[in-house]
């Protein structure tokens, strides 16, 4: 099965029957192949006149690089399209399914190749899925010159890829086909299978199902193409479209940048007070696959990152409808999730917690160990009250108001740091303006009592 998602503008094929009926048999994405960049939808950032792959493919000089983009957006294709331009031997693997033998045997028939004076271009699919030590056998090939490496990912080379490796080689981002791109590829597909037309619902449905994957939609047009073939329809409408596909979900990567990208979002809304984005978000990655269970613990994350003491019922809240969840399932469960994050979002919002935590962690990673006070040491024993343990410790519940005004919590030396900076904003407001009466309290006590702050 052809896997990429950029298609040929046009084609002529031989006018036989035999070849008919053998193309006939073609996938209809593999029929559609492009044969040079001219032929090629989609990608014109990096395709178009002066543009990097465009000059690259014109230079005729070619280079390492890593394609990295959704499923069905053209990097096999470009592959293959870069290796006719250069006249180089073209060797693919799959990282799903290659090992350390299968690198080895490249690098040797790369070998021959070089020995017989033609180039090689290595096309390693999925190469996020190497481990290290299969991507670090690339590296003196790449430097030496014996092959050029081209691979392709859907994951963040970033994180994925090897730093060694990743400086060898030029990254070029590839985008999903937009729906101006997905229509003149539809209509290529309708003349390729005989002018069947398409309803605008229908056309318009089928865009949707393909979510900007260009090889999901020739996919689909070809499976709606022959269920019309069999009904013997010559026009493909919604009610047609609908009962000829299955339920198609949205492009959803459990696992990579679209899930990160859209759990971003979602937090991102709530951050930002927007029910209505954060809604969205959260029934996009609902639609399209993500664990609720999953969903339902980052939002406690966000009631506790992003609006903390300020409502600390939002907390509440959150681990209400996780729990809901847990007792539900789908869909029924999904309702208290979607109302925890309406609340999330319109909820007051406040980070000092998590600012302070935060800054507390940084401090202790980088501090010294410093020593309990002795008034705050416990003293079961009468050594330990003999050595002075918890003497003139001052119990908070014994004095006015129940607050101990001038004593000291931290370690002897150590300054008053201010981590925690409440917010004026819902309960957190209430909280500062107690935190600044017991700061006048202390500083009275201090003054009366002849101590510095």
């Amino acid at each position: 099965m052809h896997r990429d998602g950029l298609y040929p503008k046009s084609r002529d094929y031989p006018q036989n029957a035999m070849f008919e009926e053998t193309r006939a048999n073609v996938p209809l994405a593999e029929r559609l192949r492009p044969r040079t960049i001219d032929e090629v939808i989609g990608q014109k950032h990096l395709l178009g006149p002066n543009k990097p792959l465009r000059v690259a493919f014109e230079s005729g000089e070619a280079h390492s690089m890593i394609l990295w983009g959704p499923p069905g957006v053209g990097k096999t294709t470009l592959a293959r399209l870069m290796a006719d331009a250069f006249h180089a031997q073209f060797i693919a693997l799959s990282a799903v399914l290659s090992g350390v033998k299968d690198i080895r045997e490249a690098v040797e028939t790369a070998q021959i190749h070089r020995a017989n004076g033609h180039q090689t271009l290595v096309f390693v699919d999925e190469v996020h899925r190497f481990n290290k030590s299969q991507q670090d056998a690339f590296l003196p090939h790449v430097e030496s010159g014996l092959f050029v490496f081209v691979g392709a990912t859907t994951e963040n080379p970033s994180f994925e890829v090897n730093s060694a490796l990743l400086s060898r080689a030029s990254v070029y981002v590839l985008k999903s086909l937009d729906t101006d791109e997905q229509r003149e590829l539809l209509a290529r597909a309708q003349q390729e299978l005989g002018g069947l037309t398409l309803t605008d619902e229908a056309r318009d449905a089928l865009i949707g199902s393909a979510d900007g994957d260009g090889r999901k939609l020739l996919n689909n047009m070809e499976i709606v193409a022959r269920a019309a073939a069999r009904q013997k329809k010559t026009e493909i409408d919604g009610e047609l479209l609908a009962s000829a596909l299955s339920e198609n979900l949205r492009r959803f990567d459990k696992g990579g940048d679209a899930f990160y990208d859209q759990i971003s979002a979602l937090h991102k809304s709530v951050r930002g007070s927007n029910p209505d984005g954060a809604l969205y978000w959260l029934c996009r990655m609902l639609d399209g696959g993500a664990d609720a269970r999953y969903l339902s613990r980052r939002l406690v994350r966000m009631a506790w990152e992003d609006i903390g003491l300020a409502d600390p019922r939002a907390a509440r809240i959150a681990l209400d409808a996780a729990e809901t969840y847990e007792r539900l399932g789908t869909p029924e469960g999904e309702l208290a999730l979607a109302q925890a994050v309406i609340y999330l979002a319109v909820a007051p919002k406040s980070n000092a917690g998590y600012n302070a935590y935060n800054a507390a962690r940084s401090f202790v990673g980088k501090d010294q160990s410093r020593a309990v006070p002795i008034h705050l040491r416990n003293a079961p024993t009468k050594l330990m009250k003999e050595l002075g343990y918890g003497h003139e410790y001052r119990y908070a519940h014994d004095e006015p108001d129940a607050y101990a005004a001038g004593e000291t919590y931290l370690p002897d030396g150590m300054r008053e740091p201010r981590w925690y900076q409440p917010t004026p904003r819902g309960l957190e407001g209430k909280i500062g303006e107690k935190l600044a009466r017991l700061a006048d309290l202390d500083a009275q006590w201090r003054s009366e009592n002849g101590k510095k702050s």
